[in-house]
């Protein structure tokens, strides 16, 4: 029940709203005579479908004590096996459809999935004695001091977004062309070791470096380090979904808002890639990295080395902010119906992250993922990378 606050969700909220999802979207539509499993639960899990109906406040779900944990788990159980009898024999006239929305359903479930871990770290951090979920085990990877400098890109008209057959959200097309100028992209990301100098040059003090709003909130929020560092100056301690840990200096920085991002990539004579940048960075590289899986990683992890190309880290450890407003594309059009809402009613006030993160699942994430959220978050695993204008 636990709910540390408003952008956060309970564990439980989490796994019965992403069966709901299945239930609402697939098989009330698909199965005749389908009968819901409780008729509260359309009310009480819900997230932010306004033509599937009311819905319970988002702040008040750490209220819920009902349903259990024991009985969101029986509707779980039902769910999958319903959902499971439908793809064994789906209708035919509707068996594109069918198997289009589970795609989204699936993928909707990955998503929780790192949110659930995101909500939970939160969730723990607000008890004083740190403590841990994970047990935490022996890196499989030595670390090396991945090189720094610059990856230098030409100027040109190039293709962005997903292609219309693959497997991708709506807010990833449609395809189009954007002109790029040339500039450059920093061969890794921003450390902590990189960040704690900001600090200690009195980054968090000085309002040349931040954007208004910015500015006001970390000024109202005291700000002064990334969200789950503890202490000052050089003895830092940083919270972990392994308990408390020294600050690993070679790690790349995480937690921080777009505010704190923009406001080192200002302090340092540089600024923050746009989302096309990251994308043509990204185009014709495998997608690897550390992710979420059965064996972690669970937290940001330095970097290996570098990739052929020169950049390391491009996909894994770390969400990166870009520059980009999260808004459509050119002729972007959301999908009809209450679906519709899943991504295009958001396009305001948000702003975009690609890569993915150690939270993230394995398979999940792709050079056309657009992630996005407020400006002010910050309990997401998110860093940045710099870029420059040639």
């Amino acid at each position: 029940m636990v709910q540390s606050m408003p952008d956060a969700s309970p564990v439980k909220w989490n796994l019965a709203h992403t069966s709901w999802f299945f239930e609402t979207f697939i098989l009330q539509r698909f199965v005749e005579g389908y009968q819901p499993f409780d008729d509260g639960y359309g009310y009480l899990f819900n997230s932010y479908y306004m033509q599937v109906g009311e819905m319970h406040p988002r702040p008040l779900r750490g209220l819920l004590s009902r349903p259990s944990a024991e009985e969101v788990l029986a509707y779980r159980r039902h769910i999958n096996e319903r959902v499971e009898a439908l793809v064994s024999e789906p209708p035919s006239a509707a068996r594109e459809e069918i198997l289009t929305l589970i795609g989204v359903g699936c993928a909707h479930e990955e998503q929780h999935q790192e949110l659930l871990l995101t909500d939970i770290k939160h969730g723990l951090f607000q008890n004083p004695t740190a403590p841990a979920i994970f047990e935490e085990r022996a890196s499989t990877a030595e670390a090396g001091d991945a090189p720094s400098g610059w990856v230098e890109f030409d100027s040109g008209l190039a293709v962005f977004g997903a292609a219309k057959e693959t497997e991708a959200f709506d807010n990833e097309g449609p395809r189009h062309e954007a002109f790029l100028q040339p500039h450059a992209i920093s061969r890794r990301l921003v450390t902590n070791a990189e960040y704690l100098t900001f600090i200690k040059d009195g980054g968090y003090e000085d309002p040349r470096w931040w954007l208004s709003d910015g500015w006001a909130l970390s000024r109202q929020e005291n700000w002064r380090a990334p969200l789950y560092w503890r202490g000052e100056d050089d003895d830092r301690r940083v919270y972990t979904l392994f308990g408390e840990r020294d600050l690993d200096l070679r790690a790349p920085v995480t937690h921080l808002s777009y505010y704190e991002a923009a406001a080192y990539a200002e302090w340092s004579g540089f600024r923050l890639p746009s989302e096309f940048e990251w994308e043509n960075a990204a185009r014709g590289r495998e997608v690897a990295g550390r992710f979420l899986d059965d064996r972690g990683p669970y937290e940001p992890q330095p970097a290996v080395g570098a990739e052929p190309d020169g950049l390391s880290q491009l996909y894994g450890d770390v969400w990166e902010w870009t520059a980009s407003p999260y808004v459509a594309y050119p002729g972007y059009r959301a999908p009809a119906g209450a679906i519709g809402e899943y991504n295009g009613k958001f396009m305001s006030s948000q702003m975009v992250l690609r890569g993915g993160s150690c939270a993230t699942p394995a398979g999940h994430i792709r050079a056309t993922y657009r992630n996005f959220f407020p400006p002010h978050a910050r309990w997401q695993f998110s860093g940045l990378r710099l870029a420059r204008d040639l």
